[in-house]
């Protein structure tokens, strides 16, 4: 629930910030030189490119979520088995092996959106990120029958 709120707060400030740029992109276009024109419609630029990568992302969220949801009904979710610290944080050996055993699932079931599903919550719990994003990204689309990559 924490990350949800927070993700919302980040995107209404965002939300917020593209306001603010874009009406310094219209005042300058207002100014009406030609130096002004060209930094107003590049700054207006801004916005766009922004208002797009929260688009993407919101909707990269909502599809896990919903295959998370899927997965969850089906009693499919991985369950925790990783070690922690005493402070609470994930042993990296831990994270390592788990990691191995979901690989290696996958590697049997390449076509499977909840074998690459599982093996993105493995990559995220060993701070793999930009891999755990691949992975769900596969997933979601094996799930919603796209081509995907070799």
């Amino acid at each position: 629930m924490r990350a949800r709120i927070s993700y919302f707060v980040t995107a209404a400030v965002l939300v917020v910030y593209f306001v603010l740029v874009g009406s310094r992109g219209v005042m300058l276009i207002q100014q009406g030189t030609a130096l002004t024109v060209a930094f107003g419609a590049a700054v207006l630029i801004l916005p766009v490119i922004g208002v797009w990568f929260l688009w993407k992302n919101t909707q990269f969220v909502k599809k896990a979520n919903a295959l998370a949801a899927k997965l969850d009904a089906e009693g499919g979710l991985p369950v925790d088995e990783l070690v922690r610290t005493p402070g609470g944080r994930i042993d990296r050996d831990s994270a390592d092996a788990v990691f191995a055993k979901r690989r290696a699932e996958t590697e049997d079931s390449p076509d499977d959106w909840r074998c690459w599903f599982r093996l993105a919550v493995a990559y995220h719990d060993a701070r793999d990120t930009p891999r755990a994003r691949r992975a769900m990204q596969r997933a979601i689309a094996l799930h919603d029958g796209k081509p995907v990559r070799a």
